[in-house]
């Protein structure tokens, strides 16, 4: 049972035969009353009733279900709502829908909030793959709804203008993802060698974070093949996308990135890097569409004050924000350029390290003398060079001072 003052908006529960009162919570207001029901008899009724019209085209109603409007009272106050873990889904996804019809989620004091209510409660089903492409406006001015999403599986990046130092970087690196995130990429985002090094850091000093991660995407920036130790760190990497880097194909960088990851290249373009698959999936689906509607819509300004400084500077803001809406977005060449310099890599199965570790431009000899090395097990160091993917450098080995420097300002 729950007993309302009007008077001052204070909340009082009955439970086991006790009244307790509930401090601080301000329900939504309902609309307020006319003063002539006759002149609108419909005011406070049109929430609570469905209203359609016959065939001879006369107005008619039907009362909505206790449950309809119990769903729509708890949408309104959702940012009141402790946790909804344990309700079934299927009432999560019919308040989702409620919450989503209300505005709750355009709502930048709410909406943080409430996504993280629903994460918390039905995970990948709110939002299991984000595609945030060469939709970098969108990143910057929903960064606080866009953490709330920690159980991805599928997460793009790609030309968002990242940087080496992004606050998102301490988001993907975060316990709250590493359970979850298998695909991210971060490429087109000027990520250097220091950016790398940056957002890997956490994981090497710390061992935690992007546990689960299998592929990778850093493509389109200037990172070279020093930086390739950075990776080490990740356990499960599978697949590595580097094409248009500093990295230059060869029978070096193929060594070393076995060496370091157990990686070999592809002859082919690997279909999982095709990011035209990759798609924004989930409840929250049209949620994220409709902030990226609302941020290109530049608002009206109501009243310019006659000062000359506070022209400037909506002038200037007006400016800056049209110059990133309307920035071209970081594109590939086309297909035949792009493929030229595809540099993919991927780990193969036991039974194709013998075949695929060696590339064609090495002698018969070679092969030859390492079978027969293999035959005698003379050498135990080649034997578990050949016979198994290399085991990754232990990451306090690749642990220097501008680490440490980088752990405290975390």
């Amino acid at each position: 049972m729950c007993n309302r003052n009007t008077d001052n908006g204070v909340i009082y529960i009955r439970e086991r035969g006790g009244l307790r009162r509930v401090g601080d919570i301000v329900l939504a207001q309902p609309k307020p009353m006319s003063s002539c029901r006759r002149t609108n008899p419909f005011v406070l009724r049109k929430e609570h009733f469905t209203f359609t019209y016959n065939a001879e085209g006369s107005l008619r109603y039907t009362a909505k279900s206790l449950y309809d409007i119990t769903l729509l009272f708890v949408a309104d106050n959702i940012h009141h709502v402790d946790s909804l873990v344990g309700f079934p889904e299927q009432i999560g996804d019919r308040l989702f829908a409620a919450a989503e019809e209300n505005r709750v989620f355009s709502n930048a004091h709410i909406s943080p909030k409430a996504l993280q209510l629903f994460s918390d409660a039905y995970g990948q089903m709110v939002l299991g793959s984000l595609c945030l492409r060469n939709r970098f406006p969108l990143l910057h001015e929903r960064m606080d709804e866009i953490k709330a999403f920690h159980s991805l599986r599928s997460l793009d990046l790609f030309g968002c203008r990242l940087g080496d130092d992004h606050e998102i970087f301490q988001h993907l690196t975060s316990s709250s993802l590493a359970n979850n995130l298998i695909e991210l990429s971060i490429g087109g985002n000027s990520l250097s060698n220091v950016g790398l090094q940056r957002l890997t850091a956490p994981i090497r000093m710390m061992k935690k974070g992007l546990d689960c991660l299998q592929l990778l995407d850093v493509s389109y920036n200037p990172i070279s093949e020093s930086a390739l130790r950075y990776l080490t760190c990740l356990p499960k990497l599978e697949k590595l996308d580097a094409s248009r880097t500093s990295l230059k194909l060869g029978a070096a960088l193929k060594k070393t990135i076995w060496n370091l990851l157990g990686l070999i290249c592809s002859e082919k373009p690997l279909d999982t890097f095709d990011h035209s698959r990759c798609k924004t999936e989930g409840w929250a689906e049209q949620v994220v569409n409709q902030w990226e509607t609302n941020g290109s819509q530049m608002p009206k300004q109501k009243k310019i004050e006659e000062s000359r400084t506070s022209a400037l500077r909506f002038f200037g803001r007006q400016k800056f924000v049209r110059e990133v809406l309307n920035a071209a977005p970081l594109l590939c060449e086309r297909d035949e350029e792009a493929n030229k310099d595809r540099l993919h890599f991927y780990r193969p199965a036991a039974k194709d390290i013998l075949e695929k570790q060696f590339p064609n431009t090495l002698n018969h000899q070679a092969k030859t003398s390492w079978c027969n090395v293999k035959k005698r097990h003379q050498s135990e160091t080649c034997d578990s060079l050949h016979q198994s993917p290399p085991t990754k450098r232990s990451p306090s080995s690749a642990l220097t001072a501008e680490d440490i420097d980088l752990l405290d300002s975390y």
